[in-house]
C-alpha cells in the first residue's frame, strides 16, 4: 500500500465518530421539544423556532469552518469544534427560559459545522474513484441525530436534563482529545495559503458549487428538517409520548445513515446523477403518501423510513458529485458553501410546518410543499444531467 493510503481506515473511522458526536450535540433540543413546549407553554410556532435555531448557525457556520479547514487541517478543526461545543451544550442544559434557550440554542449550532471539516479531511485521504464511498461512510456520522433522538429523552427522564448535558460535554471533550492524539491529516494534504475571501469568491464562480448547493439543500435539508422536527410532529399528530417519538425518530435517522454510504458507493459505480434521480423521485412519492396523514406505523411509519432512505441516498450522491467536479484543493471551501445550503434547507421546513399546523391543525400542506420541492430537484437534475454526466458520471 502506498504511503498516502496508510491510515485511511483509521482516520475515516475517527472522522465519522467525531461527526456522530458533534451531530448528537447539535440535535440536543429537538428530541426534548415536547417537554420544552409543555414546560414553557410554547405555541407550535415557538417550538418550531426553538428546534430550528441551532440549524441556522450550524448551516451558515460551515462556510468559515470550511475555509479554516483548508488552512488548518481537519485534525485540528475537529478538536476545536468539539472543545468549543462544550460551552453551549452545558448552558442549554441549565437554561429554563425561552429567551435563554433561544440564545444558547443559537450557539449550539457550532457542532453542526463539523460536516465542513470532515468532507475535505476524508477527501484528502482517498483517491478520486473511492471518494464517493468514503464521503458516504463519513456522512453516516449524521447518525448522531439518531443517537440523540433515542438516548437524550431517556437520559433526561432517568437523570434530569443537566446530567444529560454534562455527559454530552464529557463525550465531546474525550472526542476532541482523541482526535488530537490519534488523528492525522493526509500525507498529501497541504494548507491553503491564499486569503479566505478570494477563495470563497472563486468557489462561488464554480458552477458545480451552485448546482450541488441546490441539490444538497433538498436532500440533506430534508433529512435535517425531519430529524429535528419529527419528534414534535409525531407528538402533535399521533400523540406519542416523548420517548416513543424519539424512538421512531431514531429509526428515521438510522435509515438515512444506512443509505448515505450506499448512495456514495452507487455513485462510484453508476454515477451520481442516476442516484439523484432515484432519491428525489422516491422522496416525492413518500411525501405525497404522508400528505394524506395515514395511520401510525403502517403505512405512516414505513413511509417515513423510506423517505429517510431516499434523502440519505441523495445526500450521498451529492457529495460524490462534489468529489468528482471540484479540485481537491478547493473542496473545503466548496463543502462549506454546499454544506451551508444543506443546513439552510433544514432550517426553514420546521418553521413552515409549525406555521402550517398552527393555521390548519394538519401538516398536509407542508408535505405537498416537500413533494413539489423534490419534483423540482428531480426536474433540475434531469435538465442539467447531460452536463453533469459528462463531467461526473464517467468513472
Amino acid at each position: 500500500m502506498s504511503e498516502p493510503r496508510k491510515g485511511q481506515a483509521g482516520n475515516l473511522a475517527l472522522a465519522t465518530a467525531a461527526f456522530a458526536v458533534t451531530f448528537w450535540a447539535w440535535n440536543l433540543i429537538g428530541p426534548l421539544s415536547g417537554g420544552y413546549s409543555r414546560q414553557l407553554g410554547l405555541s407550535p410556532t415557538q417550538t418550531s423556532l426553538l428546534v430550528a435555531i441551532p440549524v441556522l448557525v450550524g448551516s451558515l457556520g460551515r462556510i468559515p469552518v470550511g475555509v479554516l479547514t483548508d488552512r488548518l487541517g481537519g485534525r485540528r478543526m475537529f478538536a476545536v469544534i468539539c472543545f468549543v461545543s462544550i460551552v453551549p451544550v452545558l448552558f442549554v442544559g441549565w437554561s429554563d427560559s425561552y429567551g435563554w434557550l433561544l440564545f444558547w440554542g443559537f450557539v449550539l449550532g457550532i457542532p453542526g459545522t463539523s460536516f465542513a471539516v470532515g468532507i475535505p479531511f476524508v477527501n484528502a485521504w482517498h483517491e478520486p474513484a473511492r471518494r464517493g464511498y468514503a464521503t458516504g461512510v463519513f456522512g453516516a456520522g449524521m447518525g448522531g441525530t439518531a443517537l440523540s433522538a433515542f438516548f437524550t429523552p431517556r437520559l433526561v427522564e432517568a437523570f434530569g436534563r443537566p446530567f444529560a448535558h454534562v455527559l454530552m460535554a464529557v463525550v465531546l471533550a474525550v472526542m476532541g482529545v482523541i482526535m488530537l492524539v490519534a488523528g492525522r491529516d493526509a500525507p498529501g494534504w497541504a494548507p491553503a495559503t491564499a486569503p479566505a475571501l478570494p477563495r470563497m469568491r472563486e468557489a462561488l464562480t464554480i458552477k458545480a458549487t451552485w448546482q450541488c448547493a441546490f441539490l444538497y439543500a433538498v436532500a440533506f435539508g430534508g433529512f435535517v428538517a425531519f430529524s429535528t422536527y419529527l419528534p414534535t410532529l409525531l407528538q402533535n399528530v399521533y400523540h406519542f409520548v416523548q420517548t416513543d417519538a424519539g424512538l421512531r425518530t431514531a429509526g428515521f435517522s438510522i435509515a438515512a445513515v444506512v443509505s448515505r454510504p450506499v448512495g456514495g458507493a452507487l455513485s462510484d459505480r453508476f454515477g451520481p446523477v442516476r442516484v439523484l434521480w432515484i432519491a428525489f423521485g422516491g422522496t416525492a412519492v413518500m411525501a405525497v403518501v404522508l400528505a394524506f396523514q395515514p395511520p401510525a406505523e403502517l403505512p405512516a411509519g414505513v413511509s417515513f423510513v423510506l423517505m429517510a432512505f431516499f434523502l440519505g441516498l441523495g445526500a450521498g450522491g451529492v457529495f460524490a458529485l462534489v468529489a468528482r467536479l471540484v479540485d481537491p484543493s478547493r473542496v473545503g471551501t466548496v463543502t462549506g458553501l454546499v454544506g451551508a445550503a444543506g443546513g439552510l434547507g433544514g432550517y426553514f421546513p420546521p418553521l413552515v410546518m409549525g406555521a402550517v399546523f398552527t393555521a390548519t391543525a394538519t401538516y398536509t400542506l407542508g408535505y405537498v410543499l416537500l413533494a413539489a420541492t423534490a419534483v423540482a430537484a428531480l426536474a433540475y437534475t434531469t435538465r442539467v444531467s447531460p452536463t453533469l454526466r459528462r463531467q461526473a458520471d464517467v468513472p
